[in-house]
């Protein structure tokens, strides 16, 4: 099996298990860290063990090998496509058309953080996700305006997400810069940058292709709610 499959499991279960909630057969980050969740099996049984750990009414986020099908107690909010990108190697040279200055993210932050992400909604993120990697940012006017970061951690690879630019300072390459910069910084630990993306998001794509990411994979998201008993 490679070290990608199943890698929301395989985060909760080995290097990242100090963020882990575990019931029987189901694993999931805790809630202020991130609401990414996983298995062993998407059987009855796993799904069992997954309500173990979701109050009535609150959603977690799956990537499933198949699209979703209904279950017992569980309402779909949402799925889509989500590849997986793995980086294919060599570091491309970046610029942007501004001057900017990368700064490290943290508890500091969090406020900014959580509005940038609500606003831009490059995927879950909650206000202790900074918690799980190195987060980086460019201000402009004392204000973030773009940021990205590491998430899901395994044998060998580390996860950039969390890579968004505020609607009003698009097109400077700024996604691109802090990216490259995520990218060193994990190479330079021994390990090879990968990612996840919605299959319809063409912009975002272009973008990690361009920065020499390839397609490994596409998995299934599928956003659940626990319904009430």
């Amino acid at each position: 099996m490679h070290p990608l499959d199943h890698v929301i499991w395989k985060a909760l279960t080995t290097r990242q298990a100090q963020f882990a909630e575990r019931h029987d057969q189901a694993c999931r980050f805790i809630p202020e860290v991130a609401s990414l969740a996983a298995f062993l099996e998407p059987t009855a049984r796993g799904y069992e063990s997954l309500a173990g750990l979701v109050e009535a009414g609150k959603t977690v986020a799956l990537s499933l090998d198949e699209p979703y099908e209904p279950r017992q107690g569980w309402k779909l909010v949402a799925a889509a496509p989500m590849p997986q990108m793995v980086h294919e190697g060599g570091l491309p040279d970046v610029s942007s058309d501004a001057d900017h200055e990368i700064v490290e993210l943290g508890a500091a932050d969090i406020s900014e953080m959580m509005a940038l992400t609500a606003l831009t909604k490059p995927g879950p993120f909650n206000k202790r996700t900074y918690e799980l990697g190195t987060y980086l940012g460019i201000r402009r006017e004392k204000k973030l305006i773009a940021m990205a970061g590491e998430r899901l951690k395994v044998t060998g690879y580390t996860e950039v997400s969390a890579v968004c630019t505020h609607p009003d300072h698009v097109g400077h390459g700024y996604a691109r810069v802090l990216m490259s910069e995520i990218m060193a910084r994990i190479y330079r630990c021994g390990e090879i940058p990968f990612l996840h993306v919605r299959g319809d998001n063409v912009r975002a794509i272009e973008l990690y292709r361009s920065l020499g990411f390839g397609q490994r994979l596409v998995s299934q998201l599928a956003i659940l709610r626990k319904l009430e008993s």
